[in-house]
């Protein structure tokens, strides 16, 4: 159902159970997938598409232009949000910067009121991102990650999956995955309860332990001690390799560090 005061552009793509509140809009080149809901004065902008069950509450703005400076308007670039997620009040995500390209948000994440996913993000599936959480431009959030309220994420950075990033943090470094990070790129150790929650196996959490000390419990190159442990043939497990595999890639050049 589409309000009578809601503008839907002519050429935006909906699925015939969509609901359009008042005075929402959906903009040129749009796509909304079944059962998607936009609440009165969201907006969604032209080239973004939506899967299906998204939730847009009031005042969210999805697709709009990236704040950078020498971004040109007409660039044909988009903005993609998986299957059932929800962005809540006065959200803001940014479409890519170059054209053929797409900000990307997963399935079944959850984006809370203020959030602000920048340009060329790559935020994975069952994410959260709690109130007022800026994630800069170019970033990447890993599945099942949790970054708390407040939290200023630098460009560029790497969030690994199953991370927990604790309220107000500043990261201008990449945070591990299953890492527990918080005040200005510091790391507190793994996020064991996040683990116990999904049901990782025991062994899988024991080897994550033994990757995370070969890491941090010895002076030196964080990428080297990731390479020397994985050369070493001692893990088994995709988590724990995972773990440490996250070292040998990235642009920050840096790791949060333990306290």
């Amino acid at each position: 159902m589409i309000h009578p005061s809601a503008q839907v552009h002519p050429s935006a793509r909906l699925a015939p159970d969509v609901e359009v509140g008042p005075f929402a809009i959906v903009e040129a080149g749009a796509t909304l997938g079944p059962g998607c809901r936009i609440a009165a004065h969201a907006i969604v902008k032209a080239r973004t598409e939506l899967g299906a069950g998204v939730r847009v509450d009031h005042f969210a703005v999805v697709g709009g232009d990236p704040q950078d400076l020498s971004f040109d308007p007409a660039t044909d670039s988009g903005t993609h949000v998986g299957d059932r997620t929800v962005i809540r009040e006065h959200v803001t995500i940014h479409r890519a910067t170059k054209a053929g390209e797409r900000t990307l948000i997963g399935t079944d994440g959850l984006l809370m009121a203020g959030s602000h996913v920048a340009h060329d993000c790559v935020v994975g599936d069952d994410v959260i991102l709690a109130n007022g959480c800026m994630l800069g431009g170019h970033v990447s959030v890993g599945d099942k990650a949790f970054i708390s309220g407040g939290v200023a994420v630098h460009q560029f950075c790497r969030i690994g999956g199953g991370a927990l990033v604790s309220g107000n943090a500043v990261i201008t470094e990449d945070v591990p995955p299953n890492a527990l990070a918080h005040g200005r790129n510091l790391i507190s150790g793994l996020n064991l309860i996040g683990l116990r929650r999904r049901a990782v196996p025991a062994p899988a959490v024991a080897e994550i332990k033994k990757a995370y000390h070969a890491v941090y419990a010895t002076r030196g190159a964080c990428a080297t001690l990731a390479q020397t442990a994985l050369n070493e043939g001692g893990y088994q497990t995709m988590e724990a390799r995972a773990f440490l595999e996250f070292f040998l890639g990235g642009k920050r050049g840096r790791f949060v560090s333990p306290e």
